[in-house]
């Protein structure tokens, strides 16, 4: 019985490393599994080994986009790996994205790969060829992920036929494979019509992805007339963080008085957002939410003023539905506060 070679890509947090203290961590080989490899290479059992890991900090990867490829190419050209596991990322964006890139050099160098991926991650914009099994969105899902990316990855690495994705159980890669049906076309579109005329259930065999449009903001005519609010997703909060604003994943949103304060310090103010490394940001916190430079283009006359308050909630892996309610709500309470400009500033 063949032995299959298995190479996994992880990210520092998940190697034990650290978190975003370490997130700038160069990538590093290490012999047989870490962290989660553990797991993986259990379930590999006598059919596999898991002989080599990767560990990349999130920041470098991102920041250092080339050189973390070049790490991944050379890593996988000297191991050779009949399977390369990356993840699973779960919802965290800097580490989806690494792990779609690691699926693409695989892919380029004729590898098998396999990753895990939240439905809302954003890698998976980065290589939608990618073969990616759909998780929860945060580690609690570690133990199905894992079981579903050795059952998909092990086809993969031997070849085997693969049926559509909802058999597979991994999420569409908008590929369309030749293949003879027992139905033409036009009789299982009428059936699935009356279907739907009728109220039962059935499944398009082309789903459309309905995108909402979102006008653009109009213009502001003046800005020396401008009453403007202030928005942040970058999880500034008073010292203590008194509404306990979680450091992800956050459902809600928090308001703050800035009535007389001419910048938001270090002393009074911090960042708990947990997607960045936040320690200069709690240090200044200015960084995040300008309120220094606002108060000067006040005085200037650059601006008109500014609102009472400023507006804040953690956008790190922030759920769609979480991110509309609460820009509902933010734009409700900006506009009873009588602005007519906002400011929202990312991290």
């Amino acid at each position: 019985m063949t032995v299959l070679r298995v190479a996994h890509y992880i990210n520092q947090f998940f190697a034990g490393l650290g978190g975003e203290e370490s997130a700038n961590r160069p990538p590093e080989r290490r012999e047989g599994p870490v962290g989660p490899g553990r797991a993986l290479a259990g379930l590999l059992k006598e059919d596999g080994r898991l002989v080599s890991t990767l560990v990349c900090g999130d920041s470098f990867f991102a920041e250092s986009l080339e050189a973390g490829r070049e790490a991944v190419r050379a890593w996988l050209q000297d191991v050779r790996p009949d399977l390369v596991v990356a993840g699973p990322a779960f919802a965290a964006g800097r580490y989806g994205v690494a792990c779609a890139e690691v699926c693409r050099i695989a892919a380029d160098l004729g590898r098998a790969a396999v990753t895990g991926l939240h439905r809302e991650n954003p890698g998976l914009l980065v290589y939608r060829k990618a073969y990616v099994v759909p998780t929860a969105d945060s580690a609690v899902g570690m133990a199905p992920a894992l079981q579903a990316m050795v059952a998909l990855g092990r086809k993969l690495a031997t070849g085997a036929a693969l049926g559509p994705a909802e058999a597979e159980g991994y999420l569409p890669r908008g590929v369309r494979r030749p293949g003879l049906r027992a139905r033409s076309g036009a009789e299982r579109a009428v059936e699935m019509l009356a279907a739907k005329l009728q109220g039962r259930p059935f499944t398009t065999e082309l789903p459309v992805d309905a995108y909402e449009a979102v006008p653009p903001a109009p213009a502001v005519r003046d800005l020396r007339e401008a009453r403007i609010g202030v928005v942040t997703t970058g999880a500034i909060v008073p010292m203590g963080n008194p509404d306990h604003l979680k450091r992800c994943s956050e459902t809600r949103w928090a308001r703050y008085e800035i009535r007389g304060v001419e910048a938001v310090t270090g002393e009074r103010f911090e960042c708990v957002h947990g997607g960045f490394y936040n320690a200069m940001a709690s240090q200044n916190p200015n960084l995040v939410l300008p309120l220094d430079v606002l108060r000067d283009l006040q005085r200037e006359g650059a601006i008109g003023g500014l609102i009472d308050f400023y507006c804040t909630t953690t956008g790190n892996d922030q759920r769609l539905v979480d991110c509309k309610r609460n820009g509902r709500e933010i734009a409700a309470a900006l506009r009873a506060a009588g602005v007519n400009a906002a400011l929202l500033v990312a991290t």
